[in-house]
């Protein structure tokens, strides 16, 4: 008897989710290679422009001239659509959360033009999160194109992130987890294969505009000995304290610029005049820092330039960011921790006669350690660096660096610089989170004129939660239709901030004014 051969049904909903991936991926693909392409190109004749001016320093002039012109075309940019401050990240969180709307064709031409110039022109800003939004606002288009509904819309966003991400790291690995890690905090199957399939087309695209050489090829990499794992605890305890201290600093950065006397929008014209002298001086360190990382691993600097060069990137790359200018910090914060790990392994080879060769291993692992500390997305961290510099030797140091700077940074009360910066971000519009939540007991007496009265029926205090009634022994769930009885405790969810005033309304307005209780 012949057996009937069975056919397995397709999953039409998994294959339909990657054909629309695919096709965000080609879009993004496409928009943020030419929006990398472009920065690359502006960022080279900027170079080139400040070292002209070494030799003829009338130039600086025309240099001035230029620079607020195109601080107040970016300043008109950011004054006509806000939501393209910054580095984006927060607004496409903001976005699939559903508490902003975003114009994303408005978005897409004024983040790219706006992105373009204002990392270009050699401010200490990043490229990434400028190419996330763009990736996030491609996906919202394409999703309009295909008349999708919302949750479809929030995918599509998703695996536009994912793929902006991918293309302008050239790292689809990477861009995939950021998503799932840093915007999403969970794993639904999927979103993650819907950005998969986009990430992966996005990087293909961005290969055949930049090649298959890794963004941050630092040549051969040897692989650190067991006897130097020791000291990458003691990096990721100094990673996770100094990537506290970054957080701190760029969430004050808005009080420090309201001292400006110029509209928030114009708050450009700042770092675009304090990067003349910068640019006049050390033209060779514009930009978000990759090429500062490059030249980190074929060269040996001095410690005390090395340390030099940290204090400037990490205080102008705050200027730059604090303005609200469209570009990111992913990049800048990278370079930074490629610069504390050439300080660190620097001090280990004048300390303890480490090989200079092991230097470069302490650069790549730093990066990672950094960034995990700062985003609190250490398994991002650690497949965007192994991507970015196309070594797969130190996925065990970079593990554990990421794990301890995370750790360090977490008992410290760091929080996801993203998250903070969205929270920030609504602050005006944002329902009042519970910072240090507490319940306490509230009694029925007979004069209360809560007695007797349905639980829907009161005039509740806002910031409180009525949680339950203790009667006698027993404790009942409350709902509308509960009946509050004289004897019974009301038990009540609150915020700390808020106790002792949620305790004083409830009793003015559960006793009559000509009678007495306190709390």
């Amino acid at each position: 008897m012949e057996k009937k051969a069975t056919i397995k049904k397709i999953d039409k909903t998994q294959l339909y989710f990657i054909l629309k991936g695919i096709v965000v991926g080609l879009f993004t693909g496409i928009v943020v290679s030419l929006f990398r392409l472009a920065i690359e190109k502006l960022g080279i004749l900027t170079q080139h422009f400040y070292e002209l001016t070494q030799r003829e320093p009338i130039y600086l002039i025309l240099s001035a001239v230029v620079s607020i012109i195109v601080a107040l075309l970016v300043g008109l940019l950011i004054k006509s659509d806000p939501d393209i401050k910054g580095s984006g990240i927060p607004q496409v969180e903001g976005q699939l959360q559903g508490e902003l709307t975003i114009s994303w064709f408005s978005v897409l031409w004024k983040k790219f033009v706006g992105g373009i110039l204002s990392v270009g022109s050699g401010l200490f800003l990043g490229r990434e999160g400028p190419s996330i939004q763009l990736g996030a606002v491609v996906g919202q288009g394409t999703s309009q194109l295909f008349r999708s509904v919302s949750s479809e819309q929030k995918i599509l966003i998703s695996s536009g992130a994912s793929a902006g991400l991918a293309a302008a790291f050239n790292a689809p690995i990477a861009g995939l987890l950021f998503v799932l890690e840093e915007i999403h905090h969970s794993f639904s199957p999927l979103v993650w294969l819907t950005s998969f399939a986009s990430a992966v087309t996005a990087n293909f695209v961005s290969l055949y505009f930049f090649g298959l050489k890794p963004v941050l090829s630092l040549g051969e990499l040897p692989s650190l000995p067991l006897k130097y794992y020791g000291s990458l605890i003691v990096l990721g305890i100094f990673l996770g304290v100094l990537g506290f201290v970054y957080q701190q600093v760029l969430l004050s950065l808005p009080r420090m610029y309201e001292k400006v006397p110029l509209p928030s929008y114009w708050h450009g014209l700042v770092p675009f005049l304090l990067i003349l002298p910068i640019g006049y001086f050390w033209p060779t360190i514009l930009g978000g820092g990759n090429q500062i990382i490059i030249s980190l691993g074929h060269s040996s600097l001095p410690l005390m330039m090395i340390f030099g060069l940290f204090i400037l990137r990490f205080v102008f790359s705050m200027v730059s960011y604090g303005a609200s200018l469209p570009g990111g910090i992913f990049l800048p914060i990278l370079t930074l921790g490629a610069l504390l790990g050439s300080i660190y392994g620097t001090i280990l080879v004048h300390t303890f006669g480490m090989d200079p060769i092991y230097i470069k291993d302490f650069i790549v692992i730093a990066m990672a350690g950094y960034f995990a500390a700062i985003g609190k997305a250490p398994l991002t961290a650690v497949i965007l660096v192994t991507e970015m510099v196309g070594s797969l030797n130190h996925l065990m140091p970079l593990g554990l660096v990421a794990l301890v700077a995370y750790i360090i940074n977490d008992l410290l009360g760091g929080n996801p610089i993203y998250e903070s910066l969205l929270e920030r971000l609504l602050a005006h519009k944002h329902p009042p989170f519970l910072k240090g939540k507490t319940t306490f007991e509230f009694p029925i007496t007979a004069e209360s004129l809560l007695d007797g009265l349905m639980v829907r029926d009161f005039n509740w205090p806002q910031d409180m939660l009525l949680v339950s009634i203790i009667r006698g022994k027993n404790e009942l769930l409350t709902h509308g239709d509960t009946i509050m009885q004289m004897g019974d405790i009301l038990v009540i969810l609150t915020d700390e901030s808020h106790l002792s005033s949620v305790k004083k309304e409830i009793a003015k307005r559960s006793y009559h004014p000509t009678l007495k209780q306190s709390f």
